[in-house]
């Protein structure tokens, strides 16, 4: 039973709460700004993927804006499987695109999967968001989100910014980048595992309400997270955080 207390007493806490809620928004307004003013690196390599148009530049990605947000989806080639994670960071976000579009910021999904691999998930889950194939590509490795067998078997793969083995080939992450007049393009921000709830606006409105998150912390998002074509059909979600449909349901 939760505590039950008068309207007088309830004002009276709420307000209280209040105050620390003021202080942990400006502290988030402090760290926002030294996020931004983060150094940038230059971006070298001449990258290409594929997309339903066929080959493109990176340059082509900001799709004549001067910022991208780049989504790393935990897909690659010949994986059948789908990460709820990522599925609910897609959904999370379409619903923002024209106004994302309209402040100069491209939003692109990413994954080593092939294109045909990526345009049947991307017709069956009905998003908008622009996806394209890194197959081939060293995108994927030198941003963190992909890593060779051979360095996963020696602990010397980096992710989240430290040597690790991650136990699958492809993860989850986001990287940001601007692009100047001159045509520079520069890594801005990364942000990995965790670090990507804060682009969920689910967590916030699940963390006030009565139950919150409602899911255990050695399982988190797994515990309830589903594609959103999936609830109430059944399956199960691996500790990897891939979907695994019921034998009679045909992903």
């Amino acid at each position: 039973m939760h505590r039950i207390v008068d309207r007088e007493t309830w004002i009276a806490e709420r307000k209280q709460l209040l105050l620390e809620e003021k202080e942990f928004t400006r502290r988030r307004d402090a760290l926002a700004e030294k996020k931004r003013a983060l150094p940038w690196v230059r971006v070298e390599k001449d990258y290409e993927f594929d997309s339903p148009d066929g080959r493109v530049k990176f340059a082509d990605l900001f799709r004549g804006r001067s910022q991208l947000w780049v989504q790393s989806v935990m897909q690659g080639p010949g994986q059948p499987l789908q990460c709820v994670g990522c599925a609910l960071g897609i959904d999370s976000v379409e619903g923002l695109l024209p106004h994302l579009d309209n402040h100069d910021v491209s939003y692109v999904a990413v994954a080593r999967a092939t294109m045909p691999e990526l345009n049947v998930l991307r017709e069956r889950m009905g998003w908008r968001i622009p996806f394209y194939s890194s197959y081939g590509s060293d995108f994927n490795y030198d941003f963190g989100v992909s890593f060779k067998p051979e360095d996963m078997k020696a602990g010397r793969a980096v992710y989240n910014y430290r040597e690790c083995d991650p136990g699958i080939e492809d993860v989850s992450g986001d990287n940001v980048f601007y692009r100047d007049e001159a045509g520079h393009i520069f890594h801005t921000y990364s942000c990995f595992a965790r670090g990507g709830e804060d682009f969920m606006a689910i967590y916030r409105l699940l963390e006030v309400t009565p139950k919150g998150r409602n899911e255990s912390p050695e399982r988190g998002m797994l515990d309830w997270v589903r594609p959103h074509d999936m609830y109430g059909k059944g399956g199960e979600v691996q500790p990897n955080g891939r979907f695994v449909p019921p034998v009679s349901c045909c992903m």
